[in-house]
């Protein structure tokens, strides 16, 4: 009988073993699971995907700003040249900044005043006086299919050197007044810094102009001025930021 009862132990303790053997592994108590490891697409892929998302957003909001700019061309090209006049008064007071610690010589806080003159000009100013001047002057010699003919010679001629000189002094009385100058004050700044200014003017608006009239298409030109505009605009408001420190 114990042997009977011995090799019936070992039949089950054998047919134990080999069902652990054959059985699918199970995890140790305590044991990590292990996933499968997450696959990325290549790195060229993602910049891609990243492009093409930057690319498509960029495309919409230009395709949304051409709208606007059709259905209410005057108030796009304000509300647009009061943010980039701005923004250029922000970035010459930066420059600014930099030229004093440079110097040795202590800075203020950002001036946001002098920015919202700039900002206000660009708005109730720049922009208008712009817009309305291009229609007159398209009104008067109409755009030509070719860049390079008389009528572009002829307007760049009347823009630099009967408008430009026009406009940069409404620029000096504007921002003077709204600084709070007497006009008196600003006829000295202008008796003083009109002959540079004008021919710093020219200097940069002469070949802008040219570019402009000749490949610029008419509803698009405010806002290659302003962009070139946010450049004239640091210059001015050093050299009058400058001009107020000598007279302090």
């Amino acid at each position: 009988m114990r042997a009977v009862t011995a090799i019936l132990s070992l039949q089950l303790l054998g047919n134990a073993l080999l069902s652990d053997a054959f059985a699918p592994a199970r995890p140790r108590p305590g044991a990590l699971h292990r996933t499968a490891p997450l696959t990325l697409p290549p790195s060229s892929s993602l910049l891609r995907m990243v492009d093409g998302g930057i690319a498509d957003s960029a495309a919409a909001a230009w395709s949304s700003y051409n709208a606007a700019l059709e259905s209410d061309p005057l108030l796009v090209k304000s509300v647009t040249a009061g943010v980039i006049l701005g923004a250029a008064d922000f970035a010459g007071q930066a420059l600014e900044r930099k030229q004093k610690e440079s110097a040795g010589v202590e800075t203020g806080d950002v001036d946001l005043a002098r920015a919202a003159r700039f900002a206000f000009f660009g708005l109730v100013l720049q922009a208008p006086w712009n817009h309305f001047y291009y229609l007159m002057l398209d009104g008067a010699l109409p755009p030509t299919e070719e860049p390079w003919t008389a009528t572009t010679g002829i307007k760049v001629v009347i823009d630099q050197f009967v408008q430009a000189p026009v406009f940069t002094v409404l620029i000096f009385l504007f921002l003077g007044l709204l600084e709070g100058k007497t006009v008196e004050a600003v006829q000295t700044q202008l008796e003083a810094d009109y002959k540079d200014t004008m021919v710093a003017n020219w200097k940069l608006w002469v070949p802008a102009t040219v570019v402009n009239i000749a490949f610029v298409p008419p509803i698009l030109r405010v806002l290659y001025l302003n962009s070139v505009f946010f450049f004239w605009s640091i210059f001015l408001s050093l050299k009058l930021n400058k001009d107020e420190e000598v007279s302090q």
